[in-house]
């Protein structure tokens, strides 16, 4: 009645966590919540209010989107990139998950995962039955692959078209890609098409965000949303920018969307214009201020002989690496630390890392972010104090992950 390849999957990891951490809150016991990725901020008030007056639209909406919205995020893409996008190369979806979705359903060839990569880029592709190949990183490469990595990997696959999915900042190990230039070298001359996941891209700690689509534009798709940067994981609003060589890849997923989910709830839509066409930058620094002030404060009372990880860059995780543990697998060591500590993190076997290293997804965002956000302007010096005044459930859940690490 299942097909074989649908019974072999499980929930994705990072839904799977969260539910399991609401379940441990429900039977009366305490759980740090490192597990699930998830904006702690509220989402703008302007942008709520813009969803209060819209909830009457009750309309199908274009397949590819409300024509406003995606002339305010064409508009929104090329101030950030300096390049000029047209309404029609965006589309928009029921939060980007679905378009990467759709676009494994389209495309015809072998996606290229560098490790680590989001634990849903897999399983799509299982689903829609393209084969996937690992590509090893290191972490001196801030986990991201090099040229070389990735010519080695296409030469494996000559006879066959490549989708390399490439997310900077990474999740899950906030980090931020800096051999872009070098990428796009080989991306160019085997003219392989990548997806590059931008969700986080918002939340890059330094000042400028480098996109891959600057240094070979024709061969990439961006994806980003609201659900990161603007707090509005629920409102399931994400898009797709197209670059005109791949209007074929566009017009298939446009098919597929007209088939499935038909088009995005209206009221979101109209709300979401507001989103990108009107000024939110003392939002975003305020969240970047303090994801990177809490990130650092993670990395520094955690890191230790016995824990090592790279600095966060981006985003809000941290990839930390027990080195003096021994279990069967990470799954198992992530098990043992919920169980003893209270303590969610996620398995790097989730995000394609051998089962053996014991390596982990640390999401530092289990705190009030409206009270911590409030509590500061632009000028605030966000010390250990304030960290532990507004973050609490984060100081103490390093604390435990220190103490287990050491026993």
């Amino acid at each position: 009645m299942i097909k074989d390849k649908i019974k072999a999957l499980d929930l994705s990891a990072t839904l799977k966590i969260n539910e399991i951490s609401k379940s441990i809150e429900l039977s009366g016991k305490e759980v740090i919540k490192f597990g699930f990725g998830q904006s702690p901020f509220q989402v703008p008030e302007d942008i709520v209010e813009e969803l209060k007056k819209n909830a009457h639209q009750k309309s199908y909406l274009p397949i590819q989107g409300l024509e406003k919205l995606r002339e305010a995020i064409s508009g929104y893409e090329s101030r950030k990139k300096n390049i000029i996008f047209s309404t029609d190369q965006v589309m928009v979806g029921p939060g980007s998950k679905e378009l990467m979705f759709l676009l494994h359903i389209c495309f015809n060839g072998k996606i290229l995962l560098p490790t680590p990569s989001w634990v849903s880029y897999k399983p799509q592709a299982i689903i829609a039955e393209n084969k996937y190949q690992w590509i090893k990183t290191k972490a001196e490469n801030l986990w991201f692959p090099t040229a070389d990595d990735i010519e080695k990997a296409v030469l494996n696959n000559e006879k066959t078209e490549n989708l390399l999915i490439l997310n900077s900042p990474n999740n899950p190990s906030g980090q931020v890609c800096q051999n872009l230039e070098d990428l796009s070298k080989v991306i160019l001359k085997y003219n392989i098409t990548v997806l590059s996941d931008e969700i986080y891209s918002e939340l890059t700690f330094q000042n400028k965000y480098n996109s891959l689509a600057k240094f070979c534009p024709d061969n990439v798709i961006i994806s980003n949303g609201l659900s990161k940067w603007c707090g509005a994981g629920g409102w399931r609003l994400g898009y797709f920018v197209f670059p005109e060589a791949l209007n074929h890849l566009k017009n298939s997923i446009k098919i597929l969307a007209s088939e499935t989910f038909s088009a995005v709830s209206a009221p979101i839509q109209y709300a979401a214009i507001s989103a990108f066409s009107k000024d939110h930058s003392e939002y975003v620094l305020k969240s970047k201020k303090i994801l990177y002030s809490i990130g650092n404060f993670v990395h520094k009372n955690l890191k230790s002989n016995n824990i090592i990880m790279n600095e966060p860059m981006g985003g809000f995780y941290l990839m930390p690496e027990f080195l003096n543990k021994k279990f069967n697998s990470s799954s198992e060591m992530c098990s043992d630390i919920l169980n003893k500590t209270g303590v969610a993190i996620l398995p790097g076997s989730d995000f394609g890392f051998d089962e053996k290293k014991m390596i982990t997804r640390l999401s530092y965002t289990d705190f009030d972010g409206k009270k911590f956000m409030s509590s500061i302007d632009e000028n605030t010096d966000i010390d250990d104090e304030l960290i532990n005044q507004f973050a609490p459930k984060v100081v103490e859940g390093v604390k435990k992950l220190k103490s287990w690490s050491e026993n």
